[in-house]
């Protein structure tokens, strides 16, 4: 299976298995695997960014964070395949193409966001990586443990 940059997928139970991260979202729900995500290859490691369905959820957040801080970087809500989606970079995290389990199907095809909001999600996800390397950590889960977890499986 190619894995590419702005499709959704699933990910293996392993994975949650293997690491031990109370930020990362549970990966079954009420049977269903659950959530999806948002995928972007950065080489041998790929980020999952975690989709829900959750709007009114976080939907009062994101408005807190605008007041506060004037925008929202870390949480969007946006349409993706004709539905609101919450896409959650707080809670993104490598992994490896190994943990895949299979991608989202929509209408007997893959799953890919547009391509403007592909590059909306980049440019976000890259703003809180930078603000990681500045000392402000935004990301719920330890990115540079579980990155260095995935890194020495490769070796």
């Amino acid at each position: 299976m190619e894995i590419k940059t702005g499709y959704i997928y699933h990910i293996k139970d392993d994975f949650f298995d293997k690491i031990n991260d109370k930020g990362i979202m549970i990966n079954h729900e009420n049977g269903r695997a659950r959530p999806t995500y948002f995928t972007i290859k950065d080489k041998d490691i790929l980020w999952f960014i975690p989709l829900s369905s959750k709007v009114s959820k976080y939907k009062p957040i994101i408005d807190k964070k605008v007041k506060k801080y004037g925008s929202c970087k870390s949480i969007m809500i946006r349409e993706i395949a004709n539905k609101k989606s919450v896409i959650l970079l707080q809670n993104a995290f490598p992994t490896l193409e190994k943990y895949i389990d299979h991608p989202h199907i929509v209408n007997g095809e893959p799953l890919k966001v547009i391509d403007s909001l592909k590059e909306e999600i980049l440019n976000n996800f890259n703003y809180l990586l930078a603000l990681k390397k500045q000392g402000k950590n935004l990301f719920f889960t330890d990115i540079d443990e579980i990155k260095n977890k995935m890194l020495k499986e490769l070796e």
